[in-house]
């Protein structure tokens, strides 16, 4: 089309601007004709050739952004307010409000720190979060091939923009795995379908062209063959158009429903949420039973409420979303930087720790794009470097003679395994293409020492060219079943034939290829990833098992996985047709013993995937086409290249620098890594807060004052939880990577149940020391005094479980005692140097004689003991369990 005739409508400067850029397109109505190309090109003020990028940057003052409406990150002030949410920091806020209400001013004061501690913690580390999740999404994001121009005399060039500079009157290029970039009408097509299920819900590609046939517009407007909508990618072909739409003035805006696209609730939120929720329940039963205890035992009133108050905080792992926020982000933060992982959303990291199941393509994963040489058999079979010779005169001479969009990889292949010094001998006259209607490659070569003869060399489909072989229908049997048992031991196979025909000056046609001599069959597999191997190793040894869901054939995915050594069972690949077959629930079963799915569609790695959640499992998926979006979002961790398809990339929750699977042991390294210490953090804290809230419960009984003062209580608990944030940055023991990060709350209670009552003990032998050794009850200074050594003897055990219950560490510390000894070292300094300073007094502490240290030593000596035998216990049940 003419650019003078398509901008025959352009407006003069200083017009108003068209309603077109000022208003969203209205769309074609049912039964009216949808508009031409030249129609919609003079609406929008722009041609075939593109904008100027004086033209476009006026158009983006005036329209905007090309970006759909959504939610903004929060302020940090919105994250403290959300903060005030989670469950813990909701019943800390409450029980300061008893607290003040019942003018425990104190009590009330600590509550009120702890509170305002957690909220700006999370606060931070959220805000730093949301900052960091908008540099990745910098990273990947999705930009455009437009044609622009420099000015108006200048030709177009095409140049990759931000999406979000796009503007109405934009020319477009799309191609396989593109995101539509805004709504577009179409200018011209080749094989162009796209998918938009985004739109309609409908999974199969549609049909796209660019013509201008007369049709009225059916009940959608999504049915024009003509137009693409921002929210659709492409699945194959190739296309240019004008963009008519963008922004909030694009149809995906009113038709994406923003729940679709809402986060999965992760396996790692349930069973965290669980337990919140659990302790919660025994928080909120703890101020009543202590007041009912101490009323109906020491006829005590609301004089106790702070105490039991205290007694519930006490309970409570008031910084777990504080920890589980550094784990996870310090754990991204160290992927992105060291091995260029980006983890696009924080829990995801955690999923991958707990994966077991990473279910992957095989090309481009365990596979290279591209093949090698494996084989070159004579007709009986064996081994003849005569086939190799013909195959590859027929790749040389139709790469040279053949008009092929790009060089064929099967050809390149062929000339990289044979000596290309032979080919000089002849000289090609003509040649003929593979297509997928004849399935044959033929090269026309002059015959050396033969004038007037040509020599047809073909190449191709091995039934294709047995059919044009002069062949008995014996011989032709045998050579389907020896191709047969090749294809089914995982290669490709092409068969290669000659003839011999008089010299002619008339073009050869695909009938001239009959009457061949049977040369033999080339073999050709897929080239391994270099690092696939090693990658699986380590993968294998982390306990997580590889499935291979593929469209290839089944003898291919089964051969790249023996290559590698990815146990594959009995040899048994599923196919679609046996899938499609089963029930969801003889899917889940059949799915856990099956390593090999050959010939799947998308919808049969969604079903699969989802099979293997439901099985129990937790489940990875490596994609990077338009395909691989559905099995994207049924897993539990979708994971995707930086090169992949935009929609892929979009969907997926772990971005990688490249499509490596060493990068993804690195993921889950550092998932396994970051789990373990939240579940160790979990396990040490509530065991020792258990102990000391049931010898709390006890000595509140027995003593005729509080066993510690409300402020005691509350100030030793800030400092224990202060020194357990170092958990963060603990470094786990190689066992504890050998496992799927999972945190199973039954085995936990069992944990902190047994591990809390020898705290107990420790604390209730200590009572005994403070009552018999300092002589009790019954002198001034009794209340004090045991306030004291209570006080100390809670921090020095607590600095003791810190060290003794990183269970599976042993030789984790290396030569250095790490971050976590450091800080029980200067929680035990607290413990210590407190009470006789000058703080001491403030909190209602005193100096302690010096043979309570004496005993305490004692007391502390057998209370490691205790723990450490008690620990090896608990790790040989987990390793027999394991």
């Amino acid at each position: 089309m003419p650019e003078s005739t398509a901008r025959s409508g352009r407006q003069p400067a200083g017009t108003p601007e068209p309603p077109a850029l000022a208003a969203a397109p209205e769309g074609p109505e049912p039964g009216i004709p949808a508009p031409t190309v030249l129609e919609v090109l003079r609406r929008l003020d722009g041609g075939p050739r593109g904008l100027t990028e004086t033209e476009a940057g006026e158009r983006l003052v005036r329209v905007g952004e090309n970006t759909v409406p959504a939610r903004r990150d929060p302020s940090w002030p919105r994250l403290f307010v959300r903060s005030l949410r989670d469950p813990f920091t909701a019943v800390l806020g409450c029980l300061g409000l008893v607290s003040a209400a019942v003018f425990a001013w104190g009590t009330a004061s600590v509550i009120l720190l702890l509170v305002v501690v957690s909220c700006v913690l999370r606060a931070c580390g959220e805000h730093r979060a949301d900052r960091s999740a908008a540099a990745l999404r910098e990273l990947v994001a999705t930009t455009a091939t437009v044609l622009r121009r420099d000015d108006e005399d200048a030709p177009p060039l095409p140049r990759e923009v931000p999406v979000a500079d796009l503007v109405p009157g934009d020319v477009v290029r799309l191609g396989p795995g593109d995101l539509v970039p805004a709504d577009v009408r179409l200018l011209r097509a080749s094989g162009l379908t796209v998918h938009q299920a985004a739109l309609t819900g409908e999974s199969v590609p549609v049909a796209k062209s660019a013509d201008d046939l007369p049709r009225a517009v059916g009940p959608g407007v999504f049915d024009q063959p003509q137009l693409c909508f921002l929210g659709s990618s492409v699945a194959s072909g190739s296309a240019a158009a004008v963009v008519t739409a963008t922004g909030a003035r694009v149809r995906f805006a009113a038709a994406h429903d923003p729940a679709a696209n809402r986060p999965r609730t992760s396996a790692f939120d349930r069973s965290v949420h669980g337990i919140s929720w659990l302790l919660i329940r025994f928080m909120l039963l703890t101020p009543p039973l202590v007041l009912t205890a101490n009323a109906a035992l020491r006829g005590r009133g609301l004089e106790t409420l702070p105490f039991a108050v205290a007694v519930a905080v006490g309970l409570s792992p008031e910084m777990l979303p504080v920890l589980v926020t550094l784990c996870l982000a310090r754990g991204a933060s160290l992927l992105a930087r060291a091995h260029g992982v980006i983890v696009k959303r924080l829990p995801a990291l955690h999923d991958l720790g707990a994966v077991d199941v990473l279910c992957l393509d095989k090309t481009g994963t365990l596979t290279q794009d591209r093949p090698v040489l494996d084989r070159a058999l004579g007709p009986d079979g064996r081994d003849d470097p005569d086939v190799l010779h013909w195959a590859a005169v027929n790749a040389w001479w139709t790469l040279q003679l053949a008009d092929l969009p790009e060089p064929d990889a099967l050809d390149e292949a062929i000339l990289d395994a044979a000596d290309e010094d032979a080919l000089t001998a002849y000289d090609g006259t003509a040649a003929i293409a593979f297509t997928p209607a004849h399935r044959l490659a033929t090269a026309v070569v002059r015959t050396p020492g033969r004038l007037g003869t040509h020599t047809l060399v073909v190449k191709g489909d091995v039934q294709a060219v047995l059919e044009r072989c002069a062949l008995d229908d014996d011989e032709r049997e045998r050579l389907g079943r020896l191709t047969l048992r090749l294809a089914d031991s995982g290669v490709r196979v092409l068969a290669v034939a000659t003839a011999e025909r008089s010299a002619r000056r008339g073009a050869y046609t695909p009938a001239d290829a009959r009457g061949l001599t049977f040369r033999g069959l080339i073999t050709l597999r897929d080239a391994l990833a270099p690092t696939a191997a090693d990658a699986l190793a380590v993968l294998t040894a982390r306990g997580v098992t590889v499935k291979v869901l593929t469209g290839d054939h089944p003898g291919t995915a089964r051969r790249a996985c023996l290559d590698l050594g990815v146990p594959v069972g009995d040899g048994t690949v599923l196919t679609a047709d046996r899938v499609d077959a089963l029930t969801d629930d003889e899917l889940a079963e059949v799915a856990g013993r099956t390593t090999v799915f050959a010939r799947c569609t998308p919808e049969h790695k969604a079903r699969i995937t989802a099979a293997l959640r439901r099985s129990g499992r937790t489940v990875g998926f490596l994609g990077d086409g338009v395909n691989d979006l559905p099995a994207l979002r049924a897993a539990d961790v979708g994971i995707a290249p930086r090169e992949a398809a935009d929609v892929a990339r979009e969907s997926a929750d772990v971005v990688l620098a490249e499509k490596d699977l060493t990068a993804i042991a690195h993921a889950v390294t550092a998932g396994r890594h970051a789990g373990d210490n939240i579940a160790t953090y979990l396990r040490v804290t509530l065991s020792s807060n258990l102990g000391n809230v049931l010898a709390m419960l006890c000595a509140g009984l027995l003593l005729p004052f509080l066993p510690m003062l409300p402020a005691q209580v509350l100030a030793q608990n800030l400092c224990f939880d202060a020194a357990q944030l170092t958990f963060a940055h603990d470094r786990p023991h190689p066992a504890a990577l050998r496992r799927p990060a999972v945190l199973d709350p039954r085995d936990l209670l069992r944990f902190i149940s047994g591990f809390g009552m020898l705290n107990a003990v420790a604390d209730l032998a200590t009572f005994g020391v403070l009552a018999l050794a300092l002589h009790g009850p019954g002198t001034g200074d009794d209340g004090a005094v045991f306030h004291s050594g209570w006080f100390t003897e809670n921090l020095l055990t607590q600095a003791l479980v810190m060290v003794l219950l990183r269970v599976g560490r042993r030789s984790a510390e290396g030569s250095g005692p790490g971050p976590v000894v450091w800080a029980a070292l200067a929680l035990a300094g607290i413990g210590l140097a407190l009470p006789p300073s000058p703080l001491g007094p403030v909190l209602g502490l005193t100096a302690l004689p010096a043979v309570y240290y004496l005993l305490l030593t004692v007391v502390l000596v057998l209370y490691a003991a205790g723990l450490l035998a008690a620990r090896a216990r608990y790790e040989r049940r987990a390793g027999a369990a394991a």
